[in-house]
């Protein structure tokens, strides 16, 4: 078993999440939401997240495929779980865990405006910057870190140490 030194602790975690939910209250007071969780990674982040929202909010999900059991995506993306509710003239909030190269985000961002909603935005618990190769409008961003594998509060590493209540990293 790796050992797991913690990034960032969980009360920092909550706190993040908690002013996340505030300013997209904020930017939607008045409309209705649907944030839509990319499975699996961001499932425990929009749990925490939807709780926050004093705005009327569905909830859908949908699971893509980049990464299989590797560190890194292979550029290849696939939609192994749609959606389950139209999103046409719909405000829509995409969740995400992390974005790194964007090539995942791209993907999804083309496939869901070819659903004619109102609006898409996006919240990401982390951001890696430095690894982006394609432009990506990230409007509620989290935490932006260096290029470094994460684990925890929903990542995995081959489907382990999504449980943990903080974000940490795998030394092997």
């Amino acid at each position: 078993m790796p050992q797991i030194d913690t990034f960032i602790e969980t009360q920092k975690i909550q706190a993040c999440v908690r002013d996340l939910g505030n300013k997209i209250s904020k930017d939607y007071q008045g409309k209705e939401l649907v944030v839509i969780g990319v499975l699996k990674g961001a499932f425990i982040f929009m749990a925490d997240l939807v709780r926050h929202l004093t705005v009327p909010v569905s909830c859908d999900f949908l699971s893509l495929s980049s990464y299989g059991d590797h560190t890194e995506s292979s550029g290849i993306v696939k939609i192994t779980q749609d959606l389950t509710q139209p999103i046409e003239g719909k405000n829509v909030l995409i969740v995400e865990d992390i974005i790194d190269t964007g090539l995942t985000m791209d993907y999804l961002l083309k496939n869901l405006h070819t659903r004619k909603p109102q609006s898409i935005n996006i919240c990401a618990l982390l951001s890696k910057p430095s690894r982006r190769k394609v432009h990506v409008d990230i409007h509620y961003v989290g935490f932006e870190i260096d290029d470094t594998f994460v684990v925890g509060y929903g990542m995995d590493y081959a489907s382990l140490y999504r449980n943990l209540d903080f974000i940490g990293v795998c030394k092997t």
